[in-house]
């Protein structure tokens, strides 16, 4: 007994996530998610959160969002520990979105229409041009976010972002401006284990946080004004 349990225990060490994952994919790569373990999110794995009946629309592996009302879809089930891969382009300049992860069932009950979730880390999706439209419409720079690829905790959620980070400390700013215009499509890869969340943007590392509280919860996509779509969601659920 005590034989067939050691080999038990290293076997799980053996396939267990390490708990930071910067020596274990190369610093540039395109994960397309086809491996083994790897399957596609569709439309029977998400329910619609606090947005229209027509705002989401999945069509074989794209998902596309009117960008109206303001809200979120999530996955039908919670996840911990995965890898995910999504393609993603803005219909138009400008454009905000996000991808959030681990945000937890209090903070998705009962959120009304036009609002986002209370809790989560937020892998943000925005265009190019909203820098622009911020400075315009608030006449100052927006020095608090970067268009490449943020990662910080929203609401109740916490996280110690990885450095660089925004003035306030609050968000891991990247470390490469890769996010491509309106129009073109840019290739995001999370990594989600154990509390840490790291972001690769178009094949490179740029971004993410250690210490998340909470470390599961739903994932969902985010409605936020602008048509987006998004192509290839596809998961990797971990030990």
């Amino acid at each position: 007994m005590t034989r067939i349990t050691i080999g038990l225990v290293g076997l799980l060490a053996a396939l267990a996530p390490p708990a930071t994952a910067g020596a274990q994919e190369p610093s540039q790569a395109i994960i397309d998610g086809t491996g083994p373990g790897w399957r596609a999110l569709g439309a029977e794995d998400f329910e619609n959160v606090n947005t229209d009946p027509d705002t989401w629309t999945f069509d074989g592996d794209v998902i596309r969002c009117t960008g109206q009302p303001v809200g979120v879809t999530r996955t039908k089930e919670p996840v911990t520990n995965f890898e995910l891969v999504v393609r993603w382009r803005h219909l138009e300049s400008g454009g905000n979105s996000g991808v959030f992860v681990w945000a937890p069932a209090e903070a998705l009950e009962g959120i009304e229409r036009g609002k986002l979730p209370r809790g989560g880390i937020e892998v943000q999706v925005l265009d190019n041009g909203f820098a622009t439209k911020y400075e315009e419409r608030t006449g100052k720079k927006g020095d608090f976010f970067t268009t490449h690829g943020d990662v910080f905790p929203v609401g109740t959620s916490t996280m110690t972002p990885f450095e660089p980070t925004s003035p306030d400390g609050s968000r891991s700013f990247p470390t490469e401006e890769r996010v491509k215009d309106a129009g073109e499509w840019n290739h995001y890869y999370i990594r989600a284990i154990n509390g840490e969340v790291r972001l690769w943007v178009n094949g490179k590392e740029v971004s993410g946080g250690k210490d998340c509280n909470p470390a599961t919860g739903y994932l969902c996509l985010e409605s936020e004004g602008a048509p987006i779509e998004f192509q290839g969601l596809r998961i990797r659920e971990l030990p």
